[in-house]
């Protein structure tokens, strides 16, 4: 498959961060001069993994320490980073909860072997298994969050493995990638000025994803206000570093390269579980914010159709809401681990 798309996407983000961006920085370099908080931070952990190719190995992380809440992340993509996720290094510690920053395989930190056929849902839900494992998770201290991608995965692995679970949290996913695509085209589309979107569906519809005017128009006018609402130049490190780490030969071939829906012939093409979700009975947040790329009111809809769960609505925020909208984001997280953990929920 072309991978031009994510290349063109990776160099923009690059240069536009490039004046912010400090050779050789890691996630490292973002963390206070904070003896307590460094503390926190345990030494990577690789972790073997069994797949019909072979033992591979996953990068994990662990910050803080709690026996009774430990939150599993999953990241977006497919092929994306655990830096998805790094503020929540800022918030989550000092509340006493323990997480887990975790690359999937071909991501990052970990093993990334040339092999389309380790691209699918029912091969990533197997790895979070063996993972969980692996860190001695169980249903008494197990919290699994996944936000884009990381929600579907989510949501799979819960509906196979959900009694090895306390609680789970869908951030930012539909149940529908074939809903995703007509809230992108009807009401996201519609949002540039009317010129600017003619122009993205031509080029989309004539499949000229190397056309760099692509991702020139896309930086301007999609990405800064429902991806993660600032200037991209302004995007915080790890998300740029994030973006330059993206794998392409899993995401274009899972994903494909639309950003208004799923390319025709990718793997994850017509994906739909709204006939599941009422089968997820372990308490649940799901997370929508007001300018995502995905429609928060399916959002809302999924967390009535799941029997035991809470929509939490972040107005400020998009398709990354712990970054344009911590305000409502981590608060809201905070107190349904809690509530979950104390009987309360």
């Amino acid at each position: 498959m072309k991978r031009s798309y994510l290349i063109l996407f990776v160099l923009t983000l690059l240069c536009w961060s490039c004046k912010n961006e400090k050779e050789g920085d890691t996630l490292e370099d973002l963390i206070p001069e904070n003896r307590e908080m460094k503390a926190m931070i345990d030494e990577v952990k690789m972790i073997p993994i069994q797949t019909p190719k072979g033992e591979m190995k996953v990068w994990t992380q662990k910050v803080g320490e709690n026996p009774k809440i430990k939150l599993l992340l999953l990241h977006g993509g497919p092929g994306m980073t655990h830096e998805q996720y790094a503020n929540f290094k800022d918030y989550l510690p000092q509340e006493g909860i323990e997480f887990i920053w975790y690359d999937q395989l071909g991501s990052a930190g970990s093993d990334q072997p040339d092999d389309s056929s380790l691209w699918t849902i029912e091969r990533f839900v197997d790895e979070v298994e063996q993972v969980r494992k692996e860190l001695g998770l169980n249903k008494d201290n197990f919290y699994l969050l996944g936000q884009s991608w990381g929600g579907m995965l989510g949501m799979e692995y819960a509906f196979k493995y959900q009694d090895n679970l306390k609680g789970l949290v869908i951030c930012n996913m539909m149940s529908s990638l074939d809903e995703y695509e007509k809230y992108a085209k009807e009401v996201l589309g519609p949002q540039m000025p009317p010129e600017v979107f003619a122009e993205v569906m031509e080029i989309e519809k004539s499949g000229d994803f190397e056309n760099p005017r692509y991702m020139e128009l896309l930086g301007e006018y999609h990405y800064p206000q429902h991806v993660l609402r600032k200037p991209m130049d302004e995007w915080p490190e790890e998300i740029t570093r994030m973006m330059s780490q993206v794998n392409p030969n899993v995401y274009v071939f899972m994903q494909g390269h639309s950003e208004f829906g799923i390319t025709p012939g990718a793997s994850l093409e017509g994906w739909d579980v709204r006939d599941q979700l009422s089968t997820i009975t372990i308490p649940t947040l799901v997370v929508g914010g007001e300018h995502d790329t995905m429609d928060p009111k399916h959002m809302e809809w999924m967390a009535q159709e799941i029997p035991n769960a809470r929509y939490l609505y972040c107005p400020e925020g998009s398709h990354l809401s712990q970054y344009d909208d911590p305000e409502h984001f981590f608060p809201g997280l905070i107190q349904f681990l809690k509530d979950v953990d104390e009987g309360k929920f």
